[in-house]
């Protein structure tokens, strides 16, 4: 027998993690098993209203597992799926495969076709134990993934980071960008495929760079890099801070944004922008260093 804890789990934040606890108090000798859903629902009925993601689907599994998950069960959820009765969904899937004792789940949790099964018809099934949690609320609002993307698309990463216990990440394959910072002193790795993935405001900011096992402070800039003419589009670049002649390019990267620096500045020329990345790479170094 299994004690389940469903949900999106966009992020495992501070109210995912709340839910995982609660399983690992009452989980005795059963294992915990969390069951997600991949794609987001609504890239299947609404792409063009999809959220961008706070964690892509390895990530979440990591993450899940940290916070005390045993196993963890993915459904890719398709158009199919998503007509699954209620009544089915419960039946084949949490009592059948998953052979649920207990069942965790946020207050608005909804299942089966159109939603059409919530929290109270959950609780009618004696097959299983259903304990329904409340989000821990946080200054009058819950902690969603929404609140948080929203936080980060607005360049707000030190809240972001509150909400999720961790900073937020972007996962990538380091690429060929303009080169201009390796001319000038501060070779950047530009991050690639990141398509879907929640990316901060344009801005400078203060974190670290992770290629294999090495993680290094970086700075971080996220913008158009407008001092320069001919840039083209938006890039996300981190320049790991003191160090020289690192080849990167192609390998599998993560940055993480522990705080902003300061929004992106057009300067006359190239020495006030030095004289800027100077001082953003000293604080850098300073906040990455507590």
């Amino acid at each position: 027998m299994s004690i389940v804890v469903i949900g999106n789990f966009d992020g495992v934040h501070k109210g995912h993690q709340q839910i995982l606890n609660r399983a690992k108090a009452l989980a005795g000798d059963e294992k915990i098993i969390a069951l997600t859903f991949d794609p987001h629902p609504v890239s299947i009925f609404a792409p063009d209203r999809a959220p961008t993601l706070l964690t892509i689907l390895s990530d979440r599994i990591e993450l899940l597992k940290i916070h005390n998950a045993d196993q963890v069960a993915v459904i890719k959820f398709t158009k199919e799926f998503a007509a699954m009765s209620p009544e089915d969904f419960v039946k084949k899937v949490l009592i059948e495969q998953l052979k649920a004792s207990t069942v965790i789940v946020g207050s608005n949790f909804t299942y089966g076709f159109k939603a059409a099964g919530n929290v109270e018809s959950l609780k009618k099934h004696p097959e299983f134990e259903t304990v329904v949690l409340d989000l821990q609320a946080e200054k009058d609002e819950n902690i969603s993934s929404t609140r948080i993307r929203k936080a980060i698309v607005e360049g707000h990463v030190e809240a972001a980071r509150e909400m999720l216990t961790r900073p937020h990440r972007l996962d990538g394959i380091v690429v060929h960008g303009e080169k201009r910072g390796r001319e000038i002193g501060y070779p950047t790795a530009n991050l690639g495929n990141i398509d879907g993935q929640t990316i901060p405001a344009d801005g400078v900011y203060a974190g670290w760079l992770t290629v294999g096992i090495d993680r290094w402070p970086a700075a971080i800039s996220i913008g158009t890099n407008p001092t320069f003419e001919g840039v083209r589009g938006r890039q996300v670049e981190a320049y790991a801070l003191d160090q020289v002649d690192l080849d990167l390019y192609t390998k599998s990267a993560t940055i993480e944004f522990g705080w902003r620096l300061r929004e992106t500045l057009k300067f006359e020329g190239l020495e006030p922008l030095l004289e800027q990345m100077a001082k953003d790479c000293a604080e850098a170094r300073r906040l990455t260093e507590l």
